[in-house]
């Protein structure tokens, strides 16, 4: 997918549901849509609060004024007309009138109303601004303190609205500010049962259209959450925004080139090779492109590639090409990952399939582990750039619950220790000893095994005597 189109892939993603589709707003946050629907039909009676006004409490002049000729408004020439009068006092008004009315149906029609006037026009953020300005605040501070309420409908309407004001507005939000909203957007994507999931992930999407956002976004671990919550077989719609967020990440160089330390193409690999649906197939391939197109550092790319191959998406890509799509994207981008990999495929060693096996966390028995040949070239290596692929063999052992896993990651150890001298030693002070001795006790058969036998070259010295003994065995 074009970088050109961006702009166009994300407001219609965000406001119209599904990018290109058309769909309507209901399909991307189905629960939030349709109770603004219900809210905006149940129109406030401001004269009773007015009414009130006497008792020393509800609305001044001013704001009955204001509130009641906006929201009879019947265009959004009037709309911008009555605005246009009011200036920031418009936004005083609205925050004001949801500071102070304990209604929540009150206080959702107007933050309904607030965010329609967002929407309807995006150039509407400055009277937040100019007012947060005269009052040295912030035009999300009051939003911010929302999310702290007890109503849902109320929490994710100012959700939406923050997510506009930090995007459309001519200022950044400050770190503090951004950092509590991506925790709660973590939290909320994290929390079972959350009927909101699909709004939620609409503000993420929003939000992310912006280079600095996306900086601190990575920053605060938020591409982790993405990655467990796609891992956790969650529904094609969140699949399909949350991989879209990724895709974004991926358009920052910088980002793309950390973006698979978090496991993301394998998890989004399964989900390719499950996918039924169009939208989400289309963005998984935009986002594999993005990272073979985007890191500057060829190894990086080259990193990428290998992983992709390890987690089998050549296959998938041969099976999408009998299919027909709507969308000249897909195919294009298609073509563009078969041959990418395909040019990997051709120059890859052995040693190159090993480590990208072993930096997804899939461990099969596949040809290399069991080749003496490959052990007795290669075992050194595992030494390269600070022990990396030793230290991810130990923390497989930690922290993998897979008896396959656990059972290769044992016996690569033992080799590894077999055909390196000193490397009994290095396997000690990461503690991967202790972790495989813990195993010769485990439930699977095939882990006792290899645990077994790696604890046995560790701890003995005549290699070729202990050879020797395995054989009459």
């Amino acid at each position: 997918m074009s970088y050109q189109r961006l702009e166009h892939v994300i407001q219609g993603s965000i406001d119209g549901g599904e990018d290109i589709s058309g769909k309507s707003l209901q399909t991307a946050t189905s629960l939030l849509a349709a109770q603004a629907n219900d809210v905006r039909s149940h129109r406030v009676n401001w004269q009773s609060y007015m009414q009130a006004l006497s008792r020393g409490q509800m609305i001044s002049q001013e704001e009955f004024q204001f509130i009641r000729e906006y929201d009879n408004a019947t265009g959004s020439e009037q709309r911008d007309q009555i605005l246009g009068r009011y200036g920031p006092s418009a936004a005083k008004i609205f925050l004001s009138l949801m500071g102070h009315i304990s209604k929540d149906q009150t206080v959702q029609y107007i933050l309904t109303m607030v965010d329609d006037m967002l929407q309807e026009n995006r150039q509407r953020v400055s009277i937040f601004f100019d007012h947060a300005k005269k009052c040295k605040t912030t035009p999300w501070a009051q939003f911010l303190n929302m999310l702290n309420r007890q109503d849902q409908f109320v929490i994710n309407q100012a959700a939406r609205v923050i997510s506009k004001l930090a995007c459309w507005g001519r200022e950044k939000m400050n770190s503090t500010d951004l950092n509590f909203f991506f925790s709660w957007i973590r939290n909320q994507l994290t929390t079972a049962g959350n009927d909101y999931m699909q709004a939620v992930a609409g503000c993420l999407q929003m939000i992310l259209r912006h280079n600095a956002y996306r900086e601190a976004f990575m920053e605060t671990e938020g591409l982790s959450t993405l990655v467990s919550v796609l891992g956790s077989r969650c529904g094609f719609q969140i699949q399909y925004q949350l991989t879209f967020c990724i895709w974004m990440l991926t358009y920052h160089a910088g980002l793309a080139a950390q973006v698979n330390k978090f496991n993301v193409i394998p998890v989004l690999a399964d989900i390719l090779h499950e996918s039924v649906k169009e939208k989400v197939t289309r963005i998984i391939l935009a986002t594999c492109r993005n990272l073979l197109e985007k890191p500057e550092e060829i190894e990086i790319v080259q990193d990428n590639a290998l992983s992709m191959i390890q987690c089998k998406v050549l296959k998938q890509l041969e099976v999408l090409e009998g299919q027909k799509f709507e969308d000249a994207d897909i195919t294009e981008d298609i073509e563009f990952l078969t041959e990418k990999l395909h040019d990997s495929v051709e120059g890859l060693s052995s040693f190159d399939e090993y480590t990208s096996e072993l930096k997804s966390g899939r461990l099969e028995w596949s040809p290399v582990h069991k080749s003496e040949k490959f052990w007795r070239e290669n075992a050194s290596r595992l030494n390269e750039k600070n022990y990396e692929l030793l230290k991810i063999l130990v923390r497989l052992l930690e922290s993998s619950k897979d008896a396959q896993v656990l059972a290769v990651s044992a016996h690569d150890i033992g080799e590894y220790v077999r055909h390196y001298p000193r490397g009994k030693h290095n396997i000690e002070q990461l503690g991967g000893k202790e972790l495989v001795m813990s195993y010769m006790t485990h439930e699977d058969p095939n882990v006792r095994y290899e645990a077994l036998l790696a604890v046995q070259k560790l701890m003995v010295h005549n290699w070729e005597y202990l050879g020797k003994q395995l054989q009459q065995q």
